[in-house]
């Protein structure tokens, strides 16, 4: 059976063996997705933890599916996937406050030196800033780099509504296509340093992992984590829903 019949069988006759048999054609997008996020957040949670979070996105995402859509299903079972893991990750609090708070300050005095000069901060600005030396500056980036890219996440799901599953103005396709989002998030991006702009698209577009970024720009894994970390401080506090 192709995978157009799967889903006719299961949308019309409400087949158990049509929806397990989706779930195993698509179970290893949830194991290429929670791959990824492992290699950011590995140190918090194991794989297999994630993998199962991200089956609960998938699940959903076939339950909800209208194959009346013109929307390809990975395109829309990716951000179920994810929006599973980030949900879940989130309720396990396993970032200490005092992480937070840092992620808070840097996030504040970018904001606040950028609308002052009127331009993209230094690093010893931003250092200045919040009163301490460069290199603890870059130390601070890495301590917060899981919790910026997780917190960007929320805010691009939360954007629309609380609750990543709960009405139909927060299904992935309506995400998908609000276009002021896209833009906001577009513009801001193209406002980032040259070096911090690539990352982002290395990362996110390309699929790339800090290790295949750093061979690409010729510096080490730990100062991409810097470079991402502070990227995301910049766009946060642009993206106001």
């Amino acid at each position: 059976m192709d995978s157009l019949d799967l889903w006719q069988e299961y949308k019309n006759n409400s087949s158990k063996n049509a929806k397990n048999a989706l779930i195993e054609k698509y179970v290893e997008l949830v194991k290429i997705i929670s791959g990824r996020m492992y290699s950011t957040y590995g140190s918090n949670v194991d794989y297999d933890d994630l993998v199962g979070y991200g089956i609960f996105g998938l699940i959903d995402a076939i339950e909800k599916f209208d194959i009346t859509k013109n929307i390809k299903f990975e395109t829309y079972a990716q951000i179920r996937i994810r929006g599973s893991i980030v949900d879940q990750l989130r309720s396990l609090d396993w970032i200490p406050r005092s992480v937070r708070q840092k992620s808070k300050i840097v996030e504040t005095a970018c904001q606040k030196l950028e609308s002052k000069l009127g331009r993209n901060a230094y690093d010893f600005e931003i250092a200045n800033e919040i009163g301490v030396s460069v290199k603890e500056f870059q130390d601070l980036l890495l301590q917060i780099s899981n919790l910026n890219i997780i917190s960007l996440e929320e805010k691009l799901i939360e954007g629309n509504t609380s609750s990543f599953v709960s009405s139909e103005s927060s299904l992935p396709e309506n995400i998908i296509c609000d276009k002021e989002t896209v833009e906001t998030l577009k513009m801001s991006i193209d406002e980032l340093p040259e070096r911090e702009k690539a990352i982002i698209a290395f990362y996110y577009y390309d699929e790339l992992t800090y290790k295949e970024i750093g061979k690409i720009l010729g510096v080490s894994e730990s100062r991409i984590s810097q470079l991402h970390s502070k990227a995301i401080s910049r766009l946060k506090p642009k993206l106001v829903f």
